[in-house]
């Protein structure tokens, strides 16, 4: 539940930015009072995956991409294309194993 002075304070947002948008002026987005900025996603390659977690190959991570454990991304074309995997996934992958 919002409390009054919420409200108010995003009324008042409202109001800039409808005032903003009717005289074509810039609007700068405000984050709500309990939002929190994104965190910045980090990207692995193969290798510097096996360099993060001691005992971890190449192979393993490779084997656990093809089998659609470990969520990735190719870059390039083809199958040629470097794979990168989140940081955080791996992360959370490897502590819900132990």
């Amino acid at each position: 539940m919002l409390t009054r002075e919420q409200k108010e304070s995003m009324l008042d947002q409202v109001l800039e930015i409808m005032t903003a948008i009717a005289y074509d002026e810039p609007v700068e987005r405000v984050p709500a009072p309990n939002e929190s900025k994104p965190e910045k996603v980090k990207m692995l390659t193969i290798k510097e995956c096996t360099e993060l977690i001691e005992g971890l190959s190449e192979h393993t991570v490779r084997k656990l991409v093809a089998q659609n454990k470990l969520k990735y991304i190719r870059t390039g074309e083809g199958v040629r294309g470097k794979i990168l995997i989140n940081k955080a996934d791996l992360m959370k992958y490897f502590q819900n194993c132990a």
